[in-house]
Formats: structure tokens, C-alpha cells, sequence
């Protein structure tokens, strides 16, 4: 028989077995917990993410092939990069699950206040690409600060939200700053759809730990005129809005990206032109392996795959749920909700944009649009979400206590 102990300073539970009598696979026997003590969500979410990760790199080697052979003189050459960025992404994933959540909440600060160090470097001496300046070049590697700092967006506004009453105004007044501060920086790159997610994502995360009503109602007017502000400053994307009301008034210029994400998606018909056989891709969809492969994907797959990506989307939502209401502290049930929230809300804003449903936008489709940013931040984001899961059962995550299931109430 073999003794089970338990370490609330490492936030781990481990079989103290002999390791050449040990029969389980080795991947098992490196997990945070044993896989059946897993809760039923934190298994259907490391499955539904090995399945979205390998329909990713499937619907990436598509939407990529034919323009990589001719650009790059090598079909695979988008793909072979990805596959290097997802096993880092993974790994960091694996890492993510297996670290206790305090941990993660206690780093999140620092990191929060480095990422907009990073991301007003980029307004300094970043890559310019269609006006804006996004991306930080070290050596073969583009980082996008924006995105990678989005886990630590979430991890932050957990940490203030949950202790809102014991915070004093002037912890209050630092993070609210900071988290403005940000949002500012991005807007500045300019970067919209990324500053509205994100400031979507904090009003979220505040209205489910129960904040004032009056106060988020303030804070969404505020964000709704700094939008448009921004639009009306910003002549891209003034033209992006125009674009997107009425794209047939200039189909060769600002309306032709959008048009041609729409032929895509009305080739496909009901099932699709079949994988592999999407004719858009062979550039007349421009970064159709990017913010547009959703377009690529309905094409191939029609109406019928698309709305299997809807179901699949809404499932990870659900799970994301249900880890919530399981968690045992309040900040570990605003950082699942957060977590859910960029994954699924990422995922449908980008869906809109392709269908012509939202302006055109900058948001990758999360786990197949080609980008090691999206990759590394998404399997955080998920990381993150089977960690809660995983505390969420008693047996890992240290002295967390359990707390009551409801909302805090408004005041």
C-alpha cells in the first residue's frame, strides 16, 4: 500500500511509491495530483485543450501552406514554428497547473507593472506594422508585451477585487491607476481591440466580486468615451469603422479585407469546400493565418464547423463556470471567471470581426492563429484555469479556506 502525504508549503499531494515498481505512465507521475483525484472539469479542460491545440496546428498548416511554399519557399515553414512555440506554450502550461496559485497572485503585481514598462518600450522602439507599434524585436523573436501581459491582468484584478472592502483608498487608487495606466498604453500603440478586451475584462471581474453598480456604470461610460475617442483620433481605425458599416463602398481598398473574409465564409456553404481546399487562402484573404484564419476555417468546414466551434467555445465557458462556483476562495473564483472570460470572449470577438459582425480588429484567434504571444498567454490562461480546478478539491493549494459560493454583496 502506498502512503498518500500532503504539503500545504508546496501546494502538492504525492504518492511516496517505489519508482521502479511505479507501472503509471510518466506523464502521470508528474502531475500536480494524481489524475484521479482530478475533478471531471479539470480533465475535460486539459482534453478539450489537446483537441483545440491539434485543430489548430491542422486549420494553421492549411490556411498557411500554399502562401509559405510561395513566400517562403517551404510549406511547412509557418507550421514548424508554431510546433515550437506550442511545446513552449505547453510546458508553460504544465508549469502554470503545477505552481500554486498564491504564488501566481503574489507575482502578479511586479509583472503587471513590467508588462507596461514593456509595452510603452514599444511606443519607444517597437516594430511599426499598419501604424501601429506593437511588438519589441530581440533577435528572431517578436514579443508582443499587450498580450502577454494578459494573465497577469486577470491574476491582479483577482487580488484586488476579492479583498475590495479590507483594501484601503490607497491600494485602491494604485491598482485602479495602474490597470488604467495600461489600458492607456495599449490605446497609445494604438492597439483598440486589445484595450477593449482588457478593460472589458477588469469591469468583469469587478462586477462579479460585487463592486458598486454606480461606480461600474461611471467606469463604463468612461471607457465607452475613451473608445471613441480613440476611433476619432485614430484615422486606421475611423477608417476600420467605415470600412465595416458600408465595406462595398471601397472593395479594393479599406473594404477589402472584410469582403473577402465573407466570400470565405459563404463558399464553405453548409459543409464546407473540405480541409485543405479553401481557395481564399491563395491570397486573396490577406493574414488569412492570423486574424482571419477563422474565415479560412468556415470555408473548409462550412456552416456546420462553425457552429461546432461556437458549441466547443461555449463548452470551455460552461467548464470555466463550473470551476468557479467549485473554487474555495474568492480570489481563485475571480481569476477562473476572468480566465474563462478572455479565452471565450477573445475567441468570439474574433469570430464577429471574420463574419462581419464587429470592426476589424488585431485579436488573434486563440490556439490557431500563428503567433508564439497568443499560444504562450492562451495555455496560461488555461494553465491558470486547471490550477483553480485543481485546488478547488482541498488537496493542493496550502491554507486556502473555504468560502461562501455566492458573490460578495454590493455596497
Amino acid at each position: 500500500m502506498s502512503r498518500r502525504s500532503r504539503s500545504s508549503r508546496s501546494g502538492t499531494v504525492r504518492t511516496r511509491t517505489n519508482p521502479e515498481k511505479d507501472s503509471r505512465p510518466f506523464w502521470e507521475r508528474h502531475l500536480p495530483l494524481d489524475w484521479s483525484l482530478w475533478p471531471a472539469e479539470a480533465r475535460l479542460l486539459l482534453t478539450l485543450t489537446a483537441i483545440w491545440s491539434l485543430a489548430g496546428l491542422l486549420v494553421l498548416a492549411s490556411a498557411s501552406w500554399w502562401v509559405a511554399a510561395r513566400e517562403q519557399g517551404e510549406g511547412a515553414y509557418y507550421l514548424k514554428r508554431q510546433l515550437v512555440w506550442m511545446a513552449a506554450s505547453w510546458s508553460l502550461m504544465a508549469f502554470t497547473a503545477s505552481t500554486n496559485l498564491r504564488r501566481w497572485l503574489k507575482l502578479a503585481g511586479p509583472a503587471l507593472w513590467i508588462g507596461c514598462l514593456l509595452i510603452a518600450a514599444t511606443l519607444v522602439m517597437g516594430t511599426t506594422v499598419n501604424g501601429a507599434s506593437r511588438w519589441l524585436v530581440i533577435g528572431p523573436i517578436q514579443i508582443q508585451p499587450s498580450e502577454l501581459v494578459k494573465p497577469f491582468v486577470v491574476l491582479q484584478a483577482a487580488n484586488l477585487f476579492a479583498h475590495w472592502k479590507r483594501t484601503g483608498l490607497d491600494q485602491k487608487l494604485l491598482w485602479l491607476g495602474s490597470f488604467g495606466l495600461l489600458v492607456l498604453l495599449i490605446l497609445k500603440q494604438p492597439n483598440l481591440s486589445t484595450a477593449a478586451l482588457s478593460g472589458l475584462l477588469i469591469w468583469l471581474m469587478a462586477f462579479s466580486a460585487g463592486l458598486p453598480l454606480v461606480s461600474l456604470f461611471g467606469t463604463a461610460i468612461g471607457g465607452a468615451v475613451l473608445g471613441t475617442a480613440s476611433i476619432l483620433i485614430n484615422e486606421y481605425q475611423r477608417l476600420r469603422v467605415i470600412s465595416f458599416l458600408n465595406p462595398w463602398k471601397d472593395p479594393q481598398g479599406d473594404g477589402y479585407q472584410l469582403i473577402q473574409s465573407l466570400l470565405a465564409i459563404g463558399s464553405g456553404g453548409v459543409f464546407g469546400e473540405g480541409f485543405g481546399l479553401s481557395t481564399q487562402k491563395l491570397q486573396y484573404l490577406p493574414i488569412q493565418s492570423t486574424d482571419f484564419i477563422f474565415a479560412v476555417y468556415a470555408e473548409e468546414f462550412g456552416l456546420v464547423g462553425s457552429l461546432l466551434l461556437l458549441l466547443f467555445l461555449m463548452l470551455i465557458g460552461y467548464l470555466g463556470l463550473r470551476v468557479a462556483l467549485r473554487c474555495r476562495s474568492n480570489q481563485a473564483r475571480l481569476v477562473a471567471i476572468g480566465c474563462s472570460t478572455l479565452l471565450v470572449g477573445q475567441s468570439i470577438m474574433n469570430v464577429a470581426v471574420a463574419s462581419g459582425a464587429m470592426p476589424t480588429t488585431g485579436l488573434p484567434l486563440p490556439l490557431m492563429s500563428y503567433g508564439g504571444n497568443s499560444l504562450l498567454s492562451s495555455l496560461m490562461i488555461v494553465g491558470l484555469l486547471i490550477r483553480c480546478s485543481l485546488e478547488s478539491t482541498g488537496l493542493i493549494g496550502g491554507r486556502g479556506q473555504r468560502t461562501s459560493s455566492r458573490p460578495l454583496r454590493r455596497h
